[in-house]
């Protein structure tokens, strides 16, 4: 009941994380089929071109202990000779089936999850694997009755195929005794090829179908409740409290810093009440006034107040307030759309600070 509640909660799709560290454990969607379905083609290649090579390489080594066997030296070297060159072509005959296989298992798995290779389950060491108990509980879980189905069904249908593809040959076996050996051999060489190309065809169906139903299960294995999906953002991004009081510490400093500004500004321009823009100008190292300070409501209160007691002029214009407050951030120079409205200010701060007029 519980697993069931805990099926029902998993809502979520699977992040690209959750995915990553699956595939890293090993846990990826693969189906069996298409290994069967890759064995077979390379068992089709090997039928029909390279098995007879083989046994062409075989036959040789075996054609003087056929035709001359009285030309065989029986001395103990000569005899070790013999095996040892008789022994060498056998495996080199039977190294490339084996490998042409051996490749053939590899490409399936490439195929299907791409190159991995992963120690997890070889560096894992479960005690339950041990357990009796447990281990017949797995043979008889859900899972494996499943897969056993499946493979009672792929039976029944490889088996009718090979039944229709045998059938029309039950009423001609008698002519296969008039053939020679090397025609038997070519006969069965081809019906093999035969059998083999329309099992391939039904493994490529039931194979389609099986990889399909494995990426459904494993996706649906690999779902998420929302709390995970918190605690993964959370891992991944960070605490958003944390990150949110960080914000605010960083905001604080950027302010205090801010309102240190305000006692050098020049002019401080408000709305009177809502914005206060303070502005600075010096015509040595700046192109155009800056804004050194700026703030709404209850900052710009503040700004007011701080400009006030440090003997900053404020001067009241909503207007030109609003638009600097919305157009320029701090320590940026205005845009050039308000030099002319600043410029009639500084300058009449200036007069009345007695400072040089800038150009």
């Amino acid at each position: 009941m519980a697993e069931d509640q805990d099926d029902d909660s998993k809502t979520e799709e699977p992040t690209g994380k959750r995915l990553a560290d699956a595939r890293e454990k090993g846990q990826v969607p693969k189906s069996q089929e298409f290994t069967h379905i890759f064995v077979l083609g390379a068992s089709l290649v090997l039928i029909l071109m390279i098995l007879p090579w083989s046994f062409g390489r075989i036959s040789v080594s075996l054609v003087p202990f056929i035709e001359q066997p009285h030309a065989i030296q029986m001395e103990s070297s000569s005899l070790l000779t013999v095996f040892f060159d008789l022994t060498t072509s056998v495996l080199i005959a039977m190294t490339v089936p084996l490998f042409i296989l051996l490749v053939a298992v590899v490409v399936a798995s490439v195929v299907q999850v791409g190159f991995l290779v992963t120690t997890e389950n070889f560096l894992k060491f479960d005690l339950n694997r041990l357990n009796p108990m447990s281990a017949l509980a797995q043979k008889f879980s859900g899972k494996n009755l499943v897969e056993f189905l499946k493979s009672l069904a792929k039976l029944i249908i490889v088996s009718i195929v090979v039944y229709l593809m045998l059938r029309p040959l039950w009423g001609s076996v008698d002519h296969f005794i008039a053939m020679s050996m090397i025609d038997i051999v070519k006969e069965t060489q081809a019906l093999s090829a035969k059998i083999i190309f329309a099992i391939l065809l039904v493994l490529l169906v039931l194979g389609g179908a099986d990889y399909l139903y494995q990426r459904y299960t494993f996706m649906k294995q690999m779902r998420m409740t929302k709390q995970e999906v918190k605690d993964e953002f959370k891992q991944a991004e960070g605490d958003p409290l944390i990150k949110g009081k960080i914000r605010q510490l960083r905001m604080e400093r950027a302010r205090n810093r801010m309102m240190g500004n305000i006692p050098t500004a020049d002019v401080v321009v408000t709305n009177p009440t809502h914005y206060a823009v303070a502005l600075k100008y010096d015509p040595a190292v700046m192109g155009a006034p800056t804004v050194v300070a700026k703030g709404v409501d209850h900052l710009a209160q503040r700004i007011r107040e701080i400009a006030e007691e440090n003997d900053v002029p404020l001067i009241a214009n909503p207007a030109l307030a609003r638009a600097l407050y919305a157009s320029a951030e701090v320590n940026e120079e205005i845009p050039a759309d308000h030099y002319k409205a600043v410029a009639e200010i500084i300058s009449y701060v200036f007069k009345m600070k007695r400072k040089p007029l800038p150009r």
